[in-house]
């Protein structure tokens, strides 16, 4: 890895580096978005709302300033700047144009003595953006459907919807990544599933020089009758950015089923507080009003992610290696997020081991796998799938059932990583901390060289002990016991954990803290239904067109004899095994040993701990011929390489199979004759917390 040396941090070692270079641009052509139903309601009834207020009487001409009106110009035009008293620059230009006398008015606003003199001065106030700031500071242009929003420090916009987001001037901070002038455009997802996303714009790095850069920028992205606007609210360290309207295989996909089709529209909660008529709605971006507080850390959460940052960027003996921990919706996935992205600013990747079967953040539910991230993550996780450069399907949301093969699979994965690398590294846990789940965590934390432990909690209770380097001294796991060791003696050899690592305790204050969300899409099911649908639409066209549903796309045929068929979630047996697997979600993986068969499908006994490199719907089996029918994203380069088709407990959406149109009659794979009072007809509940007699006294 070879990258540049961060221009304005020198104290840093020399294996951390600064990637904020220029980043290409990707193409992407920007299309019209509909308004849904529910948004278009209820712009409808605020604009009826708008009409009944009262008009305002304003002043025709603004006030002048004392200044402005004792200013007069008797020296020579010279191209040379002079300072101000307060140690700023104004420029002096060579011509007498509008555009001059217009950047003159501009230079005087903003630095005459340090007094701002503009008669806005008003929208200039930090905080939340909203009101009538919003018409004053943004500018759109119906013909490219693309609109520019001029920032000052600290102002910021919380909004709903999606966007591509481009710095044209300054920088601006979302989700802990700082996007700034020169850099690529970048995706970013609000959706009413998870808390809303908030830009802010920071100090920029140099003050505005000339008034080529406003020229610009007005000139390339703004019609005519708007240049004059934009100039006016431009100052010396302002941020301007260009948000386009953002429409993808992705959601495209999503927003052909009815469930989804308001996933990036206002919750009901919000309707309220959405600010409607302003140059950013028809993009598909709502601005929201400061009574909704968008991402909020308390003052802990803060502490440990500037923790972590300052030791990545110090001088330490290898790479960090950061384990996140904490029960459930205490905001482990948020955490590691911010972590990533505030990484990214500094370093060109940061890698990032999966050990949360159930809310995955790369991939579809029940995998455990090994990433490079390179990209910032401004979205929630299906915003973001992606291949990883390991993985293993493990075919459940939990790990109850097989706590050995868990414990296994992370190890082959740290494993595969290539010790050589100084990148730092991100380890996800589950949310069980009780029972088994704590003892996993002991185990982790004592197989891999963990330099920093986050442990997350809310309330001030104690969920379970604190995993400091002192308690696990004495402390058993579930593979492990006191003194610390590792289950393998070959680990021990070249990894061995580090005798000591630093602890930090989080108490996590936001709204709904430790609480399943209740509105819709907010459910944990229901995130895993979302991520494994935007796996899917990876089968889509990148090309803008209509939806292709899954029943409608050509399937690859696939030999019995080619490919071995197991289940890893349960027993089933071998004449009962094609039932269970048509129609279903399987993992393409590969096995180490050639797959023989004797003339017939071959069936795995087992549950073989192999790479997994994607995954496929098993939409047919053809027994005449002897062929599965299968779909899949993966490239068929890779797809050669598969030899085993793994099925495990995550089920595919059941919109994927109410959504087959085209059908007459009964649709396939879907019955209303079914009965849920039947004894086993429902879902089987687990109680994880039962422990063994012998740990009984462990907390």
């Amino acid at each position: 890895m070879k990258v540049n040396k961060h221009p304005q941090v020198k104290s840093k070692s020399q294996k951390w580096r600064d990637v904020r270079g220029k980043r290409h641009r990707p193409h992407i052509t920007p299309s019209d978005l509909n308004s849904s139903p529910v948004t278009a309601a209820v712009i409808k009834e605020h604009q009826v709302l708008v009409k009944k207020k009262p008009s305002v009487k304003r002043l025709k001409n603004k006030a002048k300033t004392v200044s402005d009106q004792k200013t007069t110009s008797s020296e020579p035009v010279c191209m040379k700047s002079h300072s101000q008293s307060n140690g700023s620059l104004a420029f002096n230009l060579d011509n007498d144009s509008d555009d001059s006398q217009e950047w003159k008015e501009y230079t005087k606003s903003v630095y005459r003595n340090g007094v701002e003199t503009s008669g806005d001065k008003n929208n200039f106030r930090p905080g939340r953006l909203e009101g009538e700031a919003l018409h004053y500071c943004a500018h759109r242009d119906d013909r490219k459907n693309h609109a520019v929003l001029v920032m000052q420090k600290d102002q910021t916009l919380c909004f709903r919807g999606k966007c591509m987001l481009t710095c044209l001037y300054g920088r601006v901070e979302v989700m802990g990544f700082t996007v700034e002038e020169g850099q690529q455009s970048y995706p970013v997802f609000s959706p009413a599933s998870h808390c809303p996303l908030t830009i802010r714009a920071m100090d920029s790095v140099r003050e505005l020089e000339s008034k080529s850069v406003a020229s610009r920028i007005r000139q390339k992205y703004l019609p005519q009758a708007s240049e004059k606007k934009l100039l006016k609210h431009i100052k010396s360290n302002s941020s301007i950015i260009l948000l386009e309207s953002l429409e993808t295989p992705l959601t495209r996909f999503l927003s052909s089923f009815t469930d989804l089709s308001e996933l990036f529209s206002l919750p009901v909660s919000e309707l309220m507080s959405a600010i409607l008529d302003t140059p950013l709605n028809g993009l598909g971006v709502i601005p929201l009003s400061s009574t909704v507080g968008g991402l909020q850390t308390s003052n802990g959460y803060r502490v440990a992610l500037n923790t972590v940052i300052n030791a990545c960027k110090g001088d330490m003996d290898g790479c960090a290696v950061v384990l996140v921990c904490g029960t459930k919706n205490v905001g482990k996935s948020t955490f590691i997020r911010l972590l990533i992205n505030t990484l990214l600013n500094y370093t060109a990747s940061v890698d990032y081991l999966e050990g949360d079967l159930g809310q995955t953040e790369f991939t579809p539910a029940g995998c455990l796998s090994l990433s490079t991230v390179k990209d910032p993550l401004l979205g929630p996780p299906f915003t973001h799938q992606r291949s990883p450069e390991h993985m293993i399907y493990y075919g459940q949301s939990s790990c109850e059932s097989d706590l050995d093969r868990y414990l296994e699979a992370l190890k082959s994965l740290w494993h595969r990583r290539s010790q050589s690398r100084e990148s730092p590294v991100i380890i996800n846990t589950m949310g069980w901390v009780k029972g088994f789940g704590f003892q996993l965590l002991v185990d982790m934390i004592r197989f891999f060289p963990v330099s920093h432990v986050v442990q997350l909690s809310h309330g001030g209770v104690v969920q379970c002990p604190a995993l400091t380097p002192e308690f696990l001294r004495t402390a058993d796991g579930f593979q492990t016991h006191p003194p610390a060791q590792t289950a393998l003696d070959e680990f021990t050899e070249t990894h061995s954990p580090p005798r000591n690592y630093i602890h930090l305790n989080v108490q996590t204050e936001f709204q709904g803290v430790a609480r399943q969300g209740t509105a819709k899409h907010q459910r944990s099911n229901e995130q895993r239904e979302l991520s494994l649908l935007a796996y899917l639409s990876k089968l889509q066209s990148p090309d803008p067109g209509p939806v292709r549903h899954l029943h409608s796309l050509t399937p690859y045929q696939v030999p019995h004899t080619a490919v071995a068929l197991g289940v890893i979630h349960c027993e089933v047996a071998p004449t009962h095994m094609f039932y269970a697997a048509n129609a279903s979600l399987v993992g393409l993986c590969c096995l180490s040993e050639k797959v023989t068969s004797k003339g017939g499908p071959v069936i795995l006994s087992q549950a073989p701990i192999c790479p997994c490199v994607g995954f496929g719907v098993l939409r047919g089996i053809d027994m005449a011929r002897g062929l599965y029918y299968l779909l899949t994203p993966v490239d068929p380069s890779i797809l050669c390489k598969v030899n085993c088709l793994l099925l495990g407990a995550i089920s595919l959406p059941s919109s994927i199979l109410k959504t087959q149109l085209g059908f007459e009659g009964e649709t396939p794979y879907v019955t209303t004759d079914y009965s849920f009072d039947l004894t086993g007809a429902g879902k089987l509940k687990v109680f994880k917390g039962l422990m063994r007699p012998s740990q009984a006294g462990m907390q």
